[in-house]
């Protein structure tokens, strides 16, 4: 099998975003953004997606986090869409509900080349530590979009928005894994249509 990597850089007058991205790791991370609430998820998805991650990223931060957090979701979508190749014999569709502690959410995806993020999430705090947790839909819309994919984010209940971000962000991570792994019954890419 081809390795599934990607590298990425992006660089604006804003954000400067260095990214590796291996879709076929153990779950390695090492982050640097400046942002540790936003590093604290990333390095969980990758956890438990699976994925090695490399991130240095940079910004105007002291502005707000609003800029490099939606690039980051920017280059990660990118990386993710550029590692997959082209997708055949993968699952494509991904699925998960997990608890954590009294939060309980769902995250759904399709890998369909037709982004779409539907983002069903009412976090109780304006704030987790200094991050801004309306930035969150931000990041997701960034990401899917790049990415290429069909995305469903959905609080089912919760109170604490700690455990209800985090529960989002490892939800994703295990539903990727889903999606990205391959089948040998898949011949071609998993479509009716012949491509995705």
């Amino acid at each position: 099998m081809n390795k599934r990597e990607a590298e990425i850089e992006r660089k604006t007058n804003e954000t400067d975003i260095k990214m590796f991205l291996n879709l076929d790791g153990t779950g390695k991370t090492q982050l640097q953004t400046g942002i540790p609430f936003l590093e604290h998820m990333l390095n969980l998805m990758a956890r438990h997606g699976f994925f090695d991650l490399t991130l240095e990223a940079s910004g105007d931060l002291e502005i707000d986090a609003h800029h490099l957090v939606e690039d980051i979701g920017i280059v990660l979508g990118q990386s993710l869409s550029k590692a997959v190749g082209s997708k055949e014999g993968i699952q494509r569709y991904g699925f998960f509900i997990l608890p954590m502690d009294e939060a309980l959410v769902m995250v759904s995806l399709d890998l369909s080349d037709r982004p779409f993020l539907v983002y069903n999430v009412d976090i109780p705090a304006e704030k987790v530590g200094d991050f801004d947790t309306e930035l969150l839909e931000e990041f997701f819309r960034a990401f899917a979009y790049e990415a290429r994919i069909n995305l469903h984010l959905k609080l089912i209940h919760g109170k604490n928005s700690h455990h209800i971000i985090e529960a989002l962000f490892k939800a994703l991570g295990r539903s990727l894994d889903q999606a990205l792994k391959t089948d040998p019954r898949v011949e071609g890419v998993p479509s009716t249509k012949g491509k995705l």
